[in-house]
């Protein structure tokens, strides 16, 4: 038991992903009982059993399908006739995800910021807010987040293993530096960067950052942020963009406000997207 736990803490702590089944009622003859448990990490390295023989082959199935779809699930299994064990014992198993919360990397703590914050914590975020604006980047304001009073070539420094666990949101007051901290992400494995402004803005600072760093691989990025919701007011707008976080981890669809996966640009190459490609009515 003690071997799970302090496996399933690293896995935790490391980011990774895994599956965990754990024995929940027995009867009869089994070649384990309630407690038991099994670990399965990503790169395919188990810790723990719940008895050996066919049942663990099954469960270990089991775990790497939970750890795929994210949906936990229970399994309940008559050895002898499901599986041709000779112990005719019955086993419920609980199998669920085993993986830290995603990381959410916030630049800016402005109006916008406040509101995003508090909703992406309660969805199950785990926040961090960077700004150099000591005044904004206090606790008061972003309650349950961990802030980091640095500039983003600082921060991306220190989050040099960044994975595709990571998500970004650049909401910062400045121009300049979105397009700065638009090229440092994505020259990183995240999940998501979002880019909160208008599309006269989300094209000219795409076309800026790709002469300043060359090719940009635009597949993950969502500009502008959220979904259409007609939002105007800060906190609006923090529910238009968690929305389109909920709606992508989900993977349903939705009415993204993002340019860069219109239509109209599908049949660009997206590292060679400028503002002359999109139609008038696209620079709105």
């Amino acid at each position: 038991m003690r071997e799970v736990t302090e496996a399933l803490l690293a896995l935790l702590k490391s980011g990774a992903r895994g599956a965990l089944a754990t024995v929940v009622a027995t009867s009869g003859s089994t070649p384990q009982r309630a407690g038991a448990r099994l670990l399965l990490r990503d790169d395919g390295t188990s810790v723990g059993t719940i008895g050996g023989g066919a049942i663990e082959q099954r469960v270990l199935s089991e775990l790497a399908e939970v750890m795929a779809s994210g949906q936990a699930r229970v399994l309940r299994q008559d050895l002898t006739r499901d599986l041709g064990m000779c112990c005719g014992g019955r086993m419920e198993i609980f199998v669920e995800p085993a993986h830290a919360p995603p990381h959410l990397s916030l630049f800016g703590a402005g109006h916008v910021a406040v509101p995003t914050a508090r909703l992406a914590l309660s969805v199950g975020f785990e926040v961090h807010v960077v700004d150099e604006r000591e005044e904004l980047l206090t606790e008061a304001r972003f309650p349950g987040c961990s802030l980091h009073l640095v500039d983003p070539a600082a921060y991306f420094k220190r989050r040099e293993s960044a994975s595709d666990h990571d998500w970004v949101l650049i909401v910062t007051h400045d121009h300049q530096l979105d397009e700065e901290i638009l090229g440092l992400s994505v020259t990183r494995p995240h999940a998501y960067i979002g880019l909160v402004g208008s599309r006269r803005k989300v094209l000219r600072l795409v076309e800026r950052a790709k002469a300043r760093h060359g090719a940009l691989n635009l597949e993950r990025v969502y500009a502008p942020v959220g979904l259409d919701l007609g939002a105007l007011t800060p906190e609006e707008i923090a529910v238009s963009i968690v929305a389109e976080w909920v709606a992508l981890r989900r993977g349903k669809p939705a009415t993204h406000l993002g340019i860069l996966h219109s239509n109209a640009g599908a049949a660009l190459e997206p590292n060679a997207l400028s503002v002359g490609d999109l139609p008038a009515t696209k620079l709105a």
